[in-house]
This record gives C-alpha cells, sequence and structure tokens, in this order.
C-alpha cells in the first residue's frame, strides 16, 4: 500500500475452511483486506492477461475500496469489474444506486479496462439475462463481498437463498430486514423509500470465485457473524457457506467480532 500502514490482526483463526482475521477498528481492517487483495490480484496479472472481479456496493466497503484505490503497482487497465447486486426501479446514476456507488469510491479513481454494471431500470429479466451471460464469459477470479445484518449474501435472503441456486443472476424480492439496513445505513430515509426488488448474483455464482474476500465491520453485523461462524451451515443464514469455500477470507474489527467466543482453531 502507498499511504497506510498495515497493523497486524489482534486474532485470526480458522472456522471450517474459512480464514477469520479480527482487527482493532475498521480502518485498519480495510487496510489489510485492501493489501491481500491487491497481492491477489498482482498474482493473478502475473500469469494471466486480466483479471475479473465482483465487488460489494455498501458503506461497510468503504474503508477497504478507499485502501485498495491506493494500491500501488496495480495495472487496472487489466481489470475487469462487475457489481454484486442492484435494485430495481431506480435511475442508474440515483445516489442510492450500488453501481453510482461503485464508479465513485472506486472505478473512477483507478479506471478499469472494463466496467460491467447492473442496469436496474431495464427489463428485469432481460438485464438478468445479459448480465449471467457476461459473467460466464470467463471465470471470476475474485469477490470482494460483505455481509447483511440478516446474514445475507449479495441480496441473498434468508430463508430463501439457496446454496444450489440453478440461476446465475436473478430478481429477488427483498426481506424487510435488507430494506431496513439501508435506512440504517443512510441511504434511504425511510423504509417505504427503499426499493422492493433487485437483481443479484446467486450465491453459486459468488461461490464459484476463485478467491473470495469477505470485509464486514461494525456492531451491527454482529449477530450475523456469530450466526455465520457458529452452527450449521444453512441457507437461514447465508453467510455460513463462506465455510465452505476453499480460498475465503474474513475480515472483522473488534465490533463486528464481539459476540464469538474463541472455540475456533487458532490461526499458525
Amino acid at each position: 500500500m502507498t499511504a497506510h500502514q498495515r497493523d497486524e490482526p489482534l486474532e485470526a483463526r480458522t472456522v471450517d475452511r474459512l480464514r477469520v482475521l479480527i482487527y482493532r477498528g475498521r480502518e485498519v481492517m480495510g487496510i489489510a483486506a485492501a493489501e491481500d487483495v491487491a497481492t491477489a490480484m498482482r498474482r493473478v496479472l502475473g500469469h494471466k492477461a486480466t483479471v475479473r472481479m465482483v465487488f460489494a456496493a455498501a458503506p461497510s466497503q468503504s474503508e477497504f475500496l478507499d485502501a485498495l484505490s491506493q494500491a500501488a503497482d496495480l495495472d487496472w487497465s487489466r481489470v475487469t469489474v462487475f457489481q454484486m447486486d442492484e435494485y430495481l426501479g431506480l435511475p442508474r446514476d440515483a445516489p442510492q444506486s450500488f453501481g453510482r456507488f461503485l464508479r465513485d469510491n472506486l472505478f473512477e479513481c483507478v479506471r478499469p479496462g472494463m466496467i460491467h454494471l447492473i442496469d436496474g431500470s431495464k427489463s428485469a429479466s432481460a438485464e438478468a439475462e445479459r448480465y449471467a451471460g457476461m459473467l460466464a464469459v470467463a471465470p471470476i477470479d475474485i469477490v470482494c463481498l460483505g455481509i447483511g445484518e440478516n446474514g445475507h449474501l449479495a441480496f441473498n435472503d434468508p430463508p430463501d437463498a439457496r446454496f444450489d441456486d440453478p440461476a446465475a443472476v436473478k430478481i429477488v424480492a427483498l426481506a424487510p430486514a435488507s430494506r431496513q439496513q439501508q435506512v440504517n445505513d443512510g441511504c434511504f430515509p425511510f423504509l417505504d423509500s427503499v426499493p422492493t426488488h433487485a437483481l443479484t448474483l446467486t450465491i453459486p455464482t459468488l461461490m464459484s470465485g476463485r478467491r473470495l474476500f469477505c470485509i464486514v465491520p461494525g456492531q451491527a453485523k454482529a449477530e450475523a457473524v456469530r450466526n455465520a461462524l457458529s452452527g450449521a451451515i444453512t441457507p437461514a443464514c447465508p453467510a455460513s457457506i463462506l465455510r465452505r469455500h476453499a480460498n475465503s477470507s474474513l475480515y472483522l474489527d473488534v465490533d463486528s467480532s464481539r459476540l464469538l467466543n474463541s472455540e475456533s482453531e487458532p490461526v499458525r
């Protein structure tokens, strides 16, 4: 990184196959995640012409995206980027649009070679098919994601999330908890102003990424983190599926990790 100093994690552990790293605050957590993502990008670009990446759009990702935008020695002209989900019915330039969030917080800073955004203002079924086709052109190398307050991944809400979803991209009705989170995050003024439907990459699409980096700060996520890391791997907490991925890391701060116990195996 160019402008930041990385801190060591307060704790590192594994839960099933998932590597969990806990940091003292969300800024140092974001810096650490960004450094690891940048390293993974350089590794891919060392043997491939292009790295294909999926990004989540949420305030929880802000510190990570800021740090990644300042990473040194990254040839962003060889990066193809996708977004994870998008509301239906919003203009593409609406302040709450996830595509606009990613443009403002990363893409306009680093200028990726190819930017593929979901257009939620078009026919939903046609847009889902179009976007699935672009994703299918080649494997996804890196997915940068978060966890919702109800344990969702992208907009795959419990209990309707499917670990065996046959679709790559689909239309979903948003759970009340997901809509309320958008109000809690300050993205919308009140619940009725939050769109009721969205397009989302499905869980198999997210899990197909060769490398997953999950960035989850904040006390509001503590219960979802606990549910994801303890108990059954189940669509009741979609984020629990991260424990099955062969190459996935979860970045937490002290607030999001505060409900965890110490029973998991430490990372050496």
